[in-house]
Order: structure tokens, then sequence, then C-alpha cells
């Protein structure tokens, strides 16, 4: 690697560890426990994405590759499998509930916007929503995170639609497992896009300004979101409509797009 690549390399990781570990700090996540994560995700990738064309990878190999000592990379190879977390899952169905009521006819009044939905019946009801959309999570608790959200609430006629998104509300540990969830699918993408040829590459675009004035960041943030939600909403009506049958045998393709808003002063590296 280059001196001029080497340092460009450095600069942009930490630039990504630095909001990172601000986030770590606050939750009381010691620099040993981090360092304990990456020597596993290194042995990890090491394994699944480097291995020499034709061959299977070993344990020396990953040695020599990552710097640990084959006894370390052996220990973190053969290591328990963890679980898969169960709320990326809810996190998901939540948003698919949301789009399913979104684009779904059946819950939809005469206009084509979202219905008040009665909370349970066999047609038309939340309760149907959750069932189509949001595989085997219970409808009180579909509706409970829904309304900690601030996206539902219930009136008198059933639930009503009143954010047309899912943020999770005050849960901490929620909005952590977006941070997993959608820095990896950021970060993902610039790999990909770094190691492809150019009829590959993903989209990943941004609009920046360094010298805005003051007063007008508050009109060009709220338009940012009302622009911003209107094309996330037109993608997911075409997203929904490409989806497999439930009774498919053919293995789907999972696709997302990302928008996101940042502030800072200008003069803040």
């Amino acid at each position: 690697m280059s001196k001029k690549l080497d340092n460009i390399l450095a600069a942009a990781v930490l630039g990504v560890l630095r909001p990172l570990v601000r986030i770590l700090l606050r939750n009381g996540v010691a620099y040993g426990t981090l360092a304990g994560w990456a020597r596993q995700v290194y042995v990890d990738v090491a394994f699944a994405d480097f291995a020499p064309e034709g061959k299977k990878q070993t344990i020396s190999r990953v040695s020599a590759m990552t710097g640990l000592t084959r006894k370390e990379v052996k220990r973190l190879f053969e290591r328990d499998e963890t679980e898969p977390d169960p709320g990326q899952a809810r996190y998901s169905r939540a948003i698919r509930v949301i789009g399913g009521w979104l684009n779904d006819r059946r819950f939809q009044d005469d206009h084509g916007k979202p219905a008040v939905l009665p909370i349970d019946g066999k047609r038309n009801s939340f309760a149907l929503l959750v069932r189509e959309y949001s595989g085997d999570i219970p409808t009180r608790a579909m509706l409970a995170m829904l309304e900690e959200a601030g996206s539902v609430k219930t009136v008198q006629d059933g639930v009503r639609l009143v954010r047309r998104a899912y943020v999770p509300g005050n849960d901490a540990v929620e909005k952590i497992r977006i941070l997993g969830k959608d820095v990896h699918e950021l970060i993902t993408t610039i790999d990909h896009n770094l190691t492809s040829g150019s009829g590959e590459l993903r989209f990943q675009r941004k609009v920046a300004y360094d010298n805005i004035d003051p007063a007008a960041v508050e009109k060009l943030k709220k338009l940012s979101a009302t622009k911003a939600q209107a094309l996330l909403e037109q993608l997911d009506k075409q997203f929904s409509s490409s989806e497999l049958d439930a009774g498919s045998t053919e293995r789907g393709k999972y696709i997302s797009v990302g928008i996101y808003y940042h502030e800072q002063d200008s003069y803040e590296e």
C-alpha cells in the first residue's frame, strides 16, 4: 500500500470510528471489548472472503494475514456461532407492516390512503395486516412497537397510521440495532464500489454544501425530510410489487435504499 493511500485509509477509518466510539463510551463499552470484537471480525472475514481461489482457507494463512496468533485464530474460528438478533427481524417487520398499509389496497380507504383499521377481524383489520406482513409477531406486540415509535395511534374506530415511517421511540436498544443494520449496508455498498467494475457500481450519492446560511437550515431540513419520505414511499411501492409470492421456492434477493440528513458546523472535521 502506498504512503498516500495508507494515510487516506487511516483518515477514513478514524472518521468512521469517531462517532462509533462516542456511542460505545456512552454505553459503557471499553476499548478491550471493541478490540475483542475486531479480532473476531478479522478472523470471520479472512475465512469467508479471502481464501485463495480454488483452495480452502487455513488457520496458518489467516494468522499471517491478520497478525493474530494461530492459537487465537483457531479459538475464534471454532467458537459457537452467536444466535441471530431477533430485534433486527422486529425492526424489518415493523417497516414491512407500514409498507403494506401504504401499498396494499385491502388496508386503504376509498381515496387510496391508509385506512383506520379495526384492531381485530378477518378482513381489512390491523390483525390481518400484521399477520400478512410481520410473520409471527403478535398483533398486540406490533401495535405496542408502532405506538411507542409514534407511527400509529389507537382511536375509537381502531388504529390510525399517523407517521408513514418506523423509527423506534425511546428504546435505545432498537436504535442501536438500526446502527448495526444501516451503517453495515452503507459501508458494504462503498466496499462493493471500491472493488467492482464501472458497469457493476451501485448507486451512492449525496448533496453537500459547506457554507449554508444558518437561517435557511431549518427550512432545508424540513424540505429534505419531505422529499426523501416521498421518494422512499414511491420506491416502497415498486419494491413491494416485485416481491416473490409467499409460496415461491425461488430464493429472493434483499435490496434497500437509504437516505440520511446530516448537519454540522462548517469548520468541524
